[in-house]
């Protein structure tokens, strides 16, 4: 089981704390610490693949949401927008040791891992990243494979350049596979995850192998998945605590020690988690509630191309 280390801070005049320290962080099978609550790029923020100019836009977001506390910033190489991410960490100015960059490694069939992470490295225009992933065990067509680029994320590690390593969209069977080899295990795994994609015993298997989870699409239930059988009970938990649906949403995976990706471009509502999310905390029932009323329903708003219809990994 992973440790919580460190707590809401949340200053005295109720405004939303302006630093990452002031949320949770989680303690890695590495030791290192991971916040818990993240900024992420994703396919919202994704810039076309043949697009060539900076996109501003995106660059004034990221930057937009590091000045407002969001130092766990998530990215990936097939994302295209590494160089704004980059460009973001830069023109908001906030030093680099108070940051935790996330980058992905995508396809390597035509592209080395060690070139690809330098590469990546070079768009960011950093020296390192806090986590780097494998964005998808499909890039590998054989165990034997991915085992192969495990090595080479593992070389990644010992040469310090990525302080930890870790996976992303992987099932049990991908994250068996690289233990059969790994000298260092993944330290998380980054799903998709909410109440209605529980991924059945995925998410004991982790906690078995003290590997960490990382949650995108965390709101899923309260936006794309509406209406269904969490409707009436994420608005009375937003009622009883005097949040937003969202913030109940987001406490959900946080109570459960899983680390939770927002994407929103709002400045306000992003301000809003910061400050609500440290005044409240869901019970044990309330969290197992949830849990119990999502299995009622099954959606997957990503990767449905991999994954069967009814397949509830």
């Amino acid at each position: 089981m992973h440790s919580v280390a460190g707590h809401f801070k949340p200053n005295a005049s109720g405004a939303a704390p302006k630093q990452m320290e002031y949320l949770p962080h989680l303690k890695l099978n590495d030791g290192n610490e991971i916040p818990m609550l993240s900024y992420g790029l994703g396919t919202a923020r994704a810039k076309d693949r043949d697009a060539t100019e900076q996109d501003e836009e995106v660059v004034k977001l990221t930057t937009m949401a590091i000045k407002n506390g969001y130092y766990h910033l998530d990215g990936a190489e097939v994302y295209k927008n590494e160089e704004e991410l980059g460009a973001a960490i830069k023109a908001a100015g906030v030093p680099r040791e108070k940051l935790y960059v996330v980058t992905k490694l995508s396809g390597t069939k035509k592209q080395d891992v060690q070139t690809a992470f330098e590469t990546s490295l070079a768009k960011l225009g950093l020296d390192y990243v806090d986590l780097y992933l494998v964005h998808a065990p499909y890039l590998a067509h054989t165990p034997e494979e991915l085992q192969a680029v495990w090595a080479k994320m593992e070389a990644i590690k010992d040469s310090g350049k990525a302080r930890s390593i870790g996976v992303s969209n992987f099932l049990q069977e991908h994250i068996e596979t690289v233990l059969k080899t790994a000298r260092i295990p993944p330290a998380i795994n980054q799903i998709e995850y909410h109440p209605y994609l529980q991924h059945g015993g995925l998410v004991e298997f982790h906690r078995q192998n003290n590997i960490a989870i990382s949650a995108y699409g965390p709101l899923t239930a309260v936006t794309k998945a509406k209406p269904g059988p969490l409707d009436a009970t994420y608005a009375d938990l937003a009622n009883k605590y005097g949040v937003t649906e969202a913030d109940v949403a987001l406490r959900w995976c946080l109570d459960q020690g899983i680390v939770a990706i927002t994407t929103s471009s709002n400045e306000q509502r992003l301000q809003g988690y910061l400050r609500k999310l440290p005044s409240f905390k869901l019970t044990p029932k309330e969290v197992e509630t949830i849990s119990e009323l999502g299995q009622q329903k099954h959606f997957r708003g990503f990767w449905n191309n991999r994954f069967k219809d009814d397949d509830r990994r």
